[in-house]
């Protein structure tokens, strides 16, 4: 019951936030709109710490309004809603699955987050060129997830180059991110479980490093804590 009242809430929320932040994106400026699409995640948060019993724990110290570069695992539709809760005003790298949603193509251009084609190849590293290139003296983080996908508990697929891209054009640290939040709400499904869901911020990755170091170290550590996360939270 309390999945299916959180789904009903959350989705009637979302039909109203699009519509809200298409508005707030004809105002000039991002300001407006990053305080629609913030308080949307704030309210989300709430909904499932009230309805579902699930407790967001933030470990180690959120970049707000840094430049740096947040590299998060991804195993909850949630994921993306809880760090731009916790992180602020934060750019993001999303798939352009995205733009299937009604309303969405727009706040989305109009927030500047950089959207790349699922399907990867050429058109995927051109339109992430172009975000890059928009990025240029923002100051702001960007999140990305470096698997590209959303991954089941225990499950980890290749991490992409495109983390290491923004990394090296825009001199920028990577903030490794561990969560086990998929524990709550797995990937997609409808079923919300209720727990403490914890989100962890890692010691950055400084800029400089070559691809190969950046990656297996990137690797390693957001999945060797994640699934230390994944054990805290099944026990």
């Amino acid at each position: 019951m309390r999945s299916f009242i959180f789904n009903v809430l959350y989705w009637s929320m979302s039909g109203v936030y699009a519509i809200l932040c298409t508005l707030l994106a004809l105002i000039p400026g991002k300001t407006a709109l990053m305080h629609g699409i913030r308080s949307y995640c704030r309210f989300t948060v709430i909904l499932m710490h009230v309805v579902c019993a699930i407790k967001v724990e933030v470990r180690g110290t959120p970049p707000k309004n840094q430049p740096v570069v947040i590299a998060a695992k991804h195993q909850s539709w949630g994921d993306g809603i809880v760090l731009i809760a916790k992180t602020g005003n934060v750019n993001f790298v999303v798939g352009d699955h995205m733009l299937k949603f009604p309303l969405i193509g727009w706040v989305l251009k109009r927030s500047g987050a950089i959207v790349v084609n699922n399907g990867g190849g050429r058109a995927a590293i051109e339109s992430l060129r172009a975000g890059i290139d928009r990025s240029h003296g923002e100051s702001r983080p960007i999140l990305i997830y470096p698997e590209g996908h959303l991954t089941a508990v225990g499950e980890t697929k290749p991490y992409r180059k495109g983390v290491y891209r923004i990394y090296s054009a825009l001199n920028r640290p990577i903030v490794p991110v561990a969560t086990n939040l998929g524990l709550c709400w797995p990937q997609q499904e409808w079923t919300k479980r209720p727990g403490t869901a914890v989100i962890e911020f890692l010691d950055p990755i400084p800029p400089g490093g070559s691809k190969e170091d950046v990656m297996a170290d990137l690797q390693q550590r957001v999945e060797a804590r994640t699934r230390a996360l994944e054990v805290e939270g099944r026990s």
